[in-house]
């Protein structure tokens, strides 16, 4: 695209300016060190930094002058989308300036972002123009992150825009003129009062406009199975709800796109393959359509900073969904036609309704000790929050507020905030103004508390006591943090009473009528988004009338605090020595996370028909303070077999300290570990003649730092182990870089040294390629095979080779270097080299080579070697032998794959 461009920037600050600062998102897409690919990488995904330039965008400035057409002087700055002019005169308070901008724009592919050019030649242009940056007592500048978010000032536009005539042309502008240039297309497009100008070209039209009283509605969100008449009728209901609740929409048509929609879809079930979906094609496209519009609805009227305020019409919007469900399906179920299926009906998720999604997947989030305070820049928010767990916070927040103050008045105090300020300046000041003005109640906390912290909300009833007209209720806040609390008084799952309490910082006694009430429960609606509801309830029928019965169920369910849920899925593994092992898992695991775990797996090995398996107890405490977020105490045990017909066991109790940063996003974890390996095996010494006692004790601690990005991964260890007749010391260092080649280097250190070792045996040496794995950490599949594929199974541990040497053991010290790097796509070199040393004996150095196939790093791997102190090994008889292979059959290790984005 060739653009010739004229700005008229007004000064409306009190301040002189001689600099002025240009947003250029488009190009954004131009290296692999900006911001947008920078983010990329945060978020494990590296198709940005592999891109070829052919599908990259950029954007090449010509000419920057000014009204007397004198060049200007500019620069960008380091994000390379941010455009810093010198201005050749200040510009004073009041006053205009004129640029002159000629530049060219190379669309990026809609791979990226979805905005750009597809395979099928159409185009999606967002963010494709140069725009002033806001000056508000200083530029606020913001780089393209995908967010969505550019904050520009209120902008009147006219665009002359020449397109090949075979294309059609859809754009939130108004179209004011039309004619043939040529072979080309040329339209006149303008719009006042605008923060943003799309424009969709596609060869096929894919676009319908309705029309009704309020506005004319163009869109292309997809549909299935669904009439004209009934994509109208919804359409028609969706405008009318949204102007009833907001206000008139100030422009004459409004465009809502599928491009919008799948950027920020309606997560949940809906997302499940159309044969499986459980909700009616018109109840999925209004939610579609409805909360697309709620958000170009806002987007385009309220100037606020949409990175630093964003959570007011996230807000707006989540809260006029679950209105919307309130009034137009109030029956739908989160789990929708699932719930009537005997499978699953008895799940308690199959009995929530439609509007518990948004406690539930922020809770989500909480549960992790994972959530953000709202007033959090957009920027800085974990993908999960940023999509889904933060917009719900904020929408439950005011229907949480609504409630508290009882009088209907959130949905006109909305409706009058958007009256107010629409097309104009917003911030969270002038919102919570609003919501203030003419409140029956103090609601300070709503914005001191909820919205600017991320402080936990937990209550729980400590005590009752029940005279003949009155109940004396004790309620101690867990969390000390200051917001109301709901209590209510229940008889035959019939509410008999309501009351709130405010100002419980920590324990305070309230006198309550006695209404014949069988239960007290806080929070019984549970609109309030409280971190524990498990200890919400007490009885007024005595002292074992408190506890929950014991509810058996399949597999895993949302939490139902009225009972202690115990889930059992069936399992299976598969141990050489075992064979399949078949088990029934019990635990305690809901789908949010609790402080109390249990996770026990008795099961029956089909070889030998033995009982084996494993379990787990665990106290998780999250913490809110400092970079201490997590500690966790557990005793952790396994008992299943080592060799043919030798069992081994293990208990061992542990202490484990979780750190991390301010920074959410970043993906700089600490951790340090103190724990007590107890192993207690059976022994053969026709298999294994030597002197090692059979049972053993370990204490060791560990230290672990690691930054796992795509691009640079980074991440260390020391370990330190002591037992009764050895201590030793090791650290390992392992480090992965991308570079803009798109060639990878791995590099690794290991090193270790025994402080003194009275063994008599190997079995606790340091091992050049397969550690006997003595504290039975690691996933072996035969970890006591020496010959078969089975011995071929490699865990790169300790020092890491991949050829098998006569002797790989040292019982003094070792230090090792593993290497490798890609020489086209997964197919990489690699090289080991290491120097051990055992006592008695000199040190020896070590060395191999060959080719690894690096499918999916740490998951599954092929290593072939080929040159090492064993000489050629490609020519040596039985090569196939040599052959060494790295695969993960853990379910749960391999969902962290698809998973870590949004975590």
């Amino acid at each position: 695209m060739n653009i010739q461009q004229e700005i008229i920037f007004h000064n409306r600050s009190r301040d002189t300016l001689n600099t002025i600062y240009l947003t250029d998102w488009n190009n954004a897409y131009s290296g692999k060190n900006t911001a947008l690919a920078k983010r990329f990488g945060e978020e494990f995904d590296k198709s940005l930094h592999l891109a070829k330039n052919r599908v990259r965008g950029n954007t090449k400035v010509i000419s920057v002058v000014d009204k007397n057409f004198n060049p200007i002087k500019w620069e960008r700055m380091d994000s390379e989308d941010i455009i810093k002019v010198q201005l050749n005169f200040p510009v004073y308070p009041g006053d205009d300036l004129l640029l002159k901008l000629s530049y060219s724009v190379r669309l990026p592919s809609a791979e990226f972002t979805r905005y750009g050019f597809d395979d099928n030649g159409n185009f999606t242009l967002r963010y494709w123009y140069i725009t002033p940056a806001v000056y508000n007592d200083d530029w606020v500048i913001y780089s393209n992150k995908n967010l969505d978010d550019l904050y520009t000032d209120k902008t009147d536009y006219k665009v002359v825009f020449n397109y090949p005539e075979h294309y059609a042309l859809n754009t939130n502008l108004d179209i004011s003129e039309t004619k043939k240039v040529g072979d080309l297309q040329q339209v006149v497009l303008i719009g006042n009062d605008r923060n943003d100008v799309k424009l969709y070209l596609e060869k096929k039209n894919s676009f319908q406009t309705y029309t009704n009283t309020h506005l004319a509605l163009t869109t292309n969100i997809a549909f299935r199975e669904m009439g004209p008449e009934a994509r109208k009728k919804a359409v028609d209901r969706v405008i009318h709800y949204i102007c009833d609740h907001l206000g008139t929409y100030p422009h004459p048509k409004l465009l809502v796109t599928e491009t919008e929609y799948r950027k920020n879809p309606l997560y949940g079930l809906n997302q499940l393959p159309s044969f499986l979906r459980p909700f009616s094609e018109e109840f999925q496209y209004e939610l579609k359509l409805l909360k697309t519009t709620l958000n170009d609805y806002l987007e385009n009227t309220l100037f606020l900073d949409t990175r630093k305020d964003r959570w007011i019409t996230d807000a707006i919007q989540t809260y006029l969904m679950i209105k919307y469900v309130e009034e137009f399906y109030p029956d739908m179920k989160l789990m929708g036609k699932l719930s009537e299926l005997w499978l699953v009906r008895s799940f308690h998720i199959a009995q929530k309704g439609f509007n518990d999604q948004y406690p539930l997947l922020f809770m989500l989030m909480a549960s992790r000790n994972l959530d953000q305070a709202l007033a959090t820049p957009k920027d800085k928010l974990i993908k999960f929050n940023e999509k889904i767990a933060g917009k719900y916070k904020a929408g439950l927040g005011l229907v949480y507020l609504e409630d508290y103050l009882g009088d209907g008045s959130i949905s006109e105090k909305i409706k009058e905030f958007y009256r107010e300020h629409s097309l104009e300046y917003v911030n969270a000041l002038d919102f919570e103004e609003s919501l203030k003005k003419g409140a029956s109640k103090n609601i300070d906390w709503f914005f001191d508390e909820y919205v600017s912290t991320r402080h936990k909300i937990d209550f729980t009833i400590k005590k009752v006591k029940k005279t003949e007209d009155s109940v004396y209720v004790t309620i101690k806040n867990k969390r000390r943090t200051n917001v109301p609390i709901s209590l209510f008084g229940v008889r035959n799952d019939s509410v008999l009473s309501k009351y709130w309490f405010e100002n419980i910082i920590g324990e305070k006694t309230f006198r309550i009528p006695y209404n014949q009430e069988k239960r007290l429960v806080l929070n019984y609606d549970k609109i309030i988004p409280e971190f524990n509801q498990r200890d919400n309830w007490k009885s007024l029928n005595g002292f074992f009338s408190q506890n929950r019965r014991i509810k058996l169920q399949f597999f895993k369910d949302a939490e139902n605090p009225y009972y202690n849920q115990v889930f059992f899925v069936p399992t299976a593994s598969y141990n050489y020595y075992d064979g399949i092992v078949l088990g029934m898992r019990l635990h305690n695991k809901t789908l949010t996370t609790q402080p109390f775990l249990y996770d026990v797996v008795p099961s029956l090995a089909t070889k030998g028909k033995s009982l084996v398996g494993s379990g787990l107890i665990a106290y998780r405490n999250y913490m809110d303070q400092d970079n201490l977020y997590l500690s966790t105490f557990s005793v952790s045990g396994s008992s299943y077999h080592y060799a043919p017909d030798l069992r081994y066991s293990t208990i061992t109790p542990a202490i484990s300290l979780g750190f991390r940063t301010d920074d959410f996003r970043s993906n700089i974890k600490e951790s340090l570990t103190f724990r007590f390996v107890n192993v207690i095996r059976q022994k053969d010494n026709l298999v294994n003649p030597d002197n090692t006692d059979p049972d053993y004790s370990v204490f060791n601690t560990r230290y672990s730092y690691s930054n796992n990005g795509i691009i640079n991964y980074f991440s260390w260890f020391t370990d330190f182990q002591l037992a009764n007749n050895f201590s030793k010391l090791s650290f390992d260092l392992e480090y992965r870089k991308l570079y803009q080649n798109n060639r990878q280097l791995n590099l690794r250190l290991f090193a270790g040294k025994f402080i003194y070792n009275d063994t008599s045996s190997d079995y606790f040496s340091f091992a050049l390629d397969r550690p006997t794995d003595y504290l039975f950490d690691f996933g072996y599949l035969g970890r006591s095979e020496t010959s078969g594929i089975l011995s071929q199974q490699i865990i790169i541990a300790e020092g890491g080779f991949k050829s098998k040497f006569q002797d790989p053991y040292a019982n003094n010290w070792m230090v090792t270097a593993n290497a490798s790097f890609n020489v086209w796509r997964w197919v990489e070199l690699y090289g080991d080299i290491g120097w051990i040393k055992s006592k008695l004996e000199p040190e020896r150095f070590v060395y191999d080579s060959g080719v690894r196939l690096n499918l999916v790093t740490d998951y599954f791997e092929l290593y072939f070697p080929l040159y090492s102190n064993n000489g050629w090994e490609i020519a040596q008889p039985q090569y196939n032998e040599k052959i060494r292979f790295i695969v993960t059959l853990s379910p749960k290790t391999l969902v962290k794959l698809f998973t870590r984005k949004w975590f």
